[in-house]
Parts: structure tokens; C-alpha cells; sequence
């Protein structure tokens, strides 16, 4: 059995899904009702798909901080839920990584519908080896990153989250920039679902047809 000392924790960064609320992109393109929609499927089936008590511990770390996870979402058995906090993205991001028992961390986006549990196996599986480990979106940014947290104690890493220009195709860059000196390892590349077309790009994946661009 794995020692608690050196237990995995998988994050889940999530907005708590509200009409009108979040996602202002998709919305102009779906419409409210469907965009609530989809964000309560999609951290619905995310939760259900990667529960996997005995693997990781599960939290979900959510925002704003006052609000509770709807009834229509239940949370897994064995899953704790986390406050994001005040601050801009990277501050919110740095509060787990710093706060949380000792062990590999992975963190997650809540808004990829691509992202399945052999990425999150996969990527515990590289911190056994290397320090860092990121899932590139194609926008520029991120869905996934992961840090061993070891020896550095976690409350006195130093992490890349300052001078990150978030929201933008810069975002991974300026990661990966704050962490020149280390050994880094690259996952797939996955779709962050901002808008209706980041919709029909993940079905004509899915589905194995040729993207526009083709």
C-alpha cells in the first residue's frame, strides 16, 4: 500500500456551475441555458470518470468560494472539495500545490471534455521520475499540471505561476519559461472548450473526420 506520506492528490479546478455565470464565450455562441448545461455535465462526468479511490485522492477545488456544488452533481465518496480563493488564476492554482499532504499532485482543468483517466495515470506515473509534467491545450495554454512535490517540502516550493499571462496563447510559454532549468515532460495536446467550434473540433475528433484545417 501506498504510504500517506507520499499520497497522490488529483485536483480539479472548477467553477461552480450557474445560469448566466462563467464561460461568457460559449454562451454568446450556445446560448445560457445550454452552456449551464454543458458545465454541469461535464464536471458531472469528469468527477464519475476519475474517481479512482486507491489510485488518488480526489478534490475538487471550486469557485466562487461561497457557493455549494449543486444537488444535480454529486460529489464521489472519498472526494473533498477545496476553495479556490481570492486572487488571479496563478494564485489560486499555487494554493493546493502549497497546501496539501505531501506527495505527487496533479491538477486539472474542469473544462476538457477530452481528458481521460490513462492521461491522469500517465502523468502520476512521469512524477515518479521527473519534477513537472503538462498537458498542452491548443489555445496556448494548459489542462493539465503536475509537480512530485519532493524533497522541497510543499509549503516552500517555488512555483511558475508568477507573470503568467492567463486567458492567453502565452499561457504554457510562460510557464514553462519560469521553469527553464528543470526536467519537464510534455502530454497530449487536448481541445479547452471556449466556444461552440472547440465543440465541433472535439466531435469531428471523436468521430475521426479530417478538421477544416485539413
Amino acid at each position: 500500500m501506498r504510504s500517506r506520506s507520499f499520497e497522490r492528490h488529483l485536483v480539479i479546478m472548477a467553477r461552480v456551475p450557474r445560469l448566466c455565470q462563467g464561460k461568457r464565450r460559449l454562451a454568446r455562441d450556445l446560448g445560457e441555458l445550454a452552456t449551464w448545461r454543458f458545465q454541469r455535465r461535464q464536471l458531472d462526468s469528469l468527477l464519475r470518470r476519475l474517481n479512482r479511490p486507491g489510485c488518488w485522492r480526489l478534490w475538487l477545488c471550486l469557485t466562487p468560494d461561497q457557493l455549494a456544488l449543486p444537488s444535480a452533481i454529486p460529489l464521489p465518496s472519498g472526494a473533498q472539495i477545496l476553495r479556490q480563493g481570492r486572487g488571479d488564476l496563478g494564485q489560486r492554482m499555487a494554493r493546493p500545490f502549497r497546501r496539501l499532504p505531501p506527495g505527487p499532485l496533479v491538477m486539472i482543468g474542469a473544462d476538457i471534455p477530452g481528458i481521460e483517466v490513462d492521461d491522469v495515470r500517465q502523468a502520476f506515473h512521469c512524477l515518479g521520475r521527473r519534477p513537472w509534467i503538462f498537458g498542452p491545450a491548443d489555445d496556448g495554454g494548459y489542462w493539465l499540471i503536475g509537480a512530485r512535490r519532493r524533497p522541497v517540502a510543499p509549503a516552500a516550493m517555488r512555483l511558475p505561476f508568477d507573470g503568467v499571462r492567463w486567458g492567453s496563447r502565452h499561457a504554457l510559454g510562460d510557464t514553462l519559461g519560469e521553469l527553464a532549468d528543470k526536467d519537464v515532460v510534455l502530454l497530449r495536446e487536448l481541445i479547452d472548450v471556449d466556444t461552440a467550434a472547440d465543440l465541433a473540433r472535439i466531435t469531428r475528433r471523436r468521430a475521426g473526420a479530417p478538421s477544416a484545417a485539413a
